[in-house]
């Protein structure tokens, strides 16, 4: 089953003012989710950066009030290589899903098995 992906905007950093304009977009703090489902198990990776915002023209400017998710998205996505954070987040998902190195208990150690108080009191019962 393919992974699903997704953009998290964390926060913006903003300057007050720029030129003429106010309340300007410097960066960008982001996070990328990666999530998939195998069987009754979901597996869920991601990665986190920021990215810095290029000055807009006072044409192109959008007023702070007026951003859109979708709009800050496209300015990230034409900043940064998604293709290659994409490619990550499925590198992690496989690794998280079918880990290359396992913990193992040491073999000269007896495995003890925990017993809770509701088992104890069910085997009491019952002698």
């Amino acid at each position: 089953m393919a992974n699903t992906k997704n953009w998290v905007i964390a926060a913006l950093d903003v300057a007050p003012s720029d030129e003429t304009l106010t309340d300007v977009v410097k960066s960008i703090h982001w996070r990328k989710q990666a999530t998939e489902t195998v069987g009754e198990k979901t597996y869920t990776v991601d990665v986190y950066g920021s990215c810095g915002v290029t000055a807009p023209t006072p044409e192109a400017f959008i007023s702070y009030a007026d951003l859109t998710e979708a709009e800050v998205i496209a300015w990230l996505e034409a900043t940064i290589d998604v293709e290659s954070i994409d490619n990550s987040l499925d590198a992690q998902l496989e690794s998280t899903k079918n880990p290359p190195i396992v913990s193992k208990p040491l073999p000269w150690v007896p495995v003890v098995e925990e017993v809770t108080p509701s088992q104890e009191a069910a085997e009491n019962i019952t002698e």
